[in-house]
């Protein structure tokens, strides 16, 4: 008799994420069967209603990709970013508690204010400065209440071949323009949703395997750029000719105020798991090289 696989319950898989794990199903198919969901099926908006799903498929691994990242509109939509940020996540978490699952939630830099010297620590005080990071904070802090043996893994600036983000807007935007202008005073660590999607695999496999890993990790890739460095990259790489000019970011106003400094000291996650993260750079061109 062939012994059943760990069922792997994946939330929001048309996001950037949630598309990057299906691409590693092929890989992984002999140790996980998944089950990927979207809002019609498993609405995180209406979280009351989770409960029955997860508990008619009784998944032994929840990733929760899925979430409310609508950064400028949460400033105005502040309730509705609240429920799937917080009381979705919330209900997947005791859920998970009552019936033994892993439950990994992802959550962000920007539940940090962003005034920090030196990289921010899991531990490090929450301080969110703007509707977006303070649903995430309240999501993480129910997850850790309801769900003790969680990982809550923060990433920042996150990006992949798929769906609307930084990479895909540059890339649009230099090959219409001759001239860009691009906030040069904020910096942090762009992240590769591949490389992420990768992580969380490894630790879901290894919290089944009896890791005893629990609580917040940072995962976001090697290096700290601002996101007019982070521009120049993607223009270099890609081989445009756009002038890419900085800006502070008082040229440019949105609703939601974001952290000046938002880099994650990713340390612990490399010990505890035994990860390897690659750098920026070389997870910036082997994205692009997917896209051409």
């Amino acid at each position: 008799m062939h012994k059943k696989k760990p069922l792997v319950l994946v939330t929001g898989k048309n996001g950037q994420l949630g598309w990057e794990l299906q691409q590693f199903v092929p890989q992984w198919q002999d140790r996980f069967d998944f089950l990927f969901t979207e809002r019609s099926e498993f609405d995180l908006s209406v979280p009351e209603g989770l409960e029955a799903f997860l508990s008619a498929h009784r998944p032994s691994v929840i990733l929760n990709a899925g979430a409310y990242t609508a950064v400028d509109k949460a400033e105005s939509e502040f309730e509705a970013a609240l429920v799937v940020n917080g009381k979705a996540v919330s209900a997947m978490a005791q859920w998970a508690a009552t019936n033994g699952a892993v439950f990994i939630t992802i959550s962000t830099d920007y539940v940090f204010k962003g005034d920090a010297s030196s990289p921010y620590l899991p531990q490090s005080p929450l301080d969110p400065i703007n509707a977006y990071g303070r649903s995430k904070a309240w999501g993480e802090e129910q997850t850790l209440a309801l769900c003790p043996s969680a990982l809550v893994v923060r990433t920042s600036w996150v990006y992949s071949p798929h769906g609307n983000n930084f990479v895909k807007t540059m890339l649009r935007l230099m090959r219409e323009r001759p001239q860009l202008k691009v906030v040069a005073d904020q910096v942090g660590s762009p992240t590769a949703a591949k490389d992420l999607a990768e992580a969380i695999l490894i630790m879901a496999k290894q919290k089944l395997a009896g890791n005893p890993a629990k609580g917040i990790y940072h995962y976001a890739n090697q290096g700290v750029t601002s996101w007019h460095g982070f521009a120049l990259a993607i223009r270099d790489l890609a081989h445009l000719t756009t002038e890419v000019i900085g800006i502070p970011s008082s040229d440019y106003p949105t609703p939601a105020k974001r952290p000046a400094y938002s880099v994650l000291d990713c340390s612990g996650t490399q010990k505890d798991f035994g990860l390897v993260i690659p750098g920026w750079e070389e997870s910036l061109q082997s994205c692009l090289e997917r896209m051409s």
